[in-house]
């Protein structure tokens, strides 16, 4: 099954954070990594002084079910330091189920289509950028994107947002 998982990090060394967590899943034996979009910044949403995140977007295919992935993204995000406990808070790791397998899935546990993705730029260009012709919403993932506007997201490796 498809799956398209949006990742952030803004805390610690986000780039080794983000790496490491995209090895795990290549080396998982539940799930294939088909690609990875390049990595962006963006100003964080949320409450209080928050370091800029790098987000993107890994598309996988797996034998799992949506539950089962859920729980194995979890698990990654508390290998990796996550604590939940600001919603909206900084973190060092941060994965979403955007997308699986063109299911809607909706129990206290999991959304998918992940119900906000649509508006946030920081998900949708990256996801664009390795899937813009999937069909999400009765239009194209690009098309979405490029219905957003955000003029701080930029390439990871450009300079830092001021």
């Amino acid at each position: 099954m498809q799956a398209f998982i949006s990742f952030g990090s803004n805390l610690g060394d986000q780039v080794s954070l983000v790496e490491s967590a995209i090895d795990a899943l290549r080396n998982s034996d539940s799930v294939d990594v088909m690609a990875v979009s390049p990595w962006y910044r963006s100003k964080a949403v949320g409450p209080g002084q928050q370091s800029d995140y790098l987000n993107g977007v890994i598309e996988l295919d797996t034998a799992l079910s949506g539950h089962e992935l859920l729980d194995l993204l979890q698990a990654l995000e508390l290998d990796h330091g996550r604590e939940r406990i600001i919603r909206w808070g900084s973190r060092t790791l941060d994965l979403d189920i955007l997308f699986f397998d063109n299911q809607h899935l909706s129990t206290e546990r999991l959304i998918v289509p992940h119900p906000r993705c649509t508006e946030r730029p920081f998900v949708m260009q990256p996801w664009a950028d390795i899937a813009g012709d999937l069909i999400l919403d009765d239009k194209k993932v690009a098309d979405i994107a490029a219905e957003l506007t955000d003029d701080q997201l930029c390439l990871w490796q450009d300079n830092p947002i001021d």
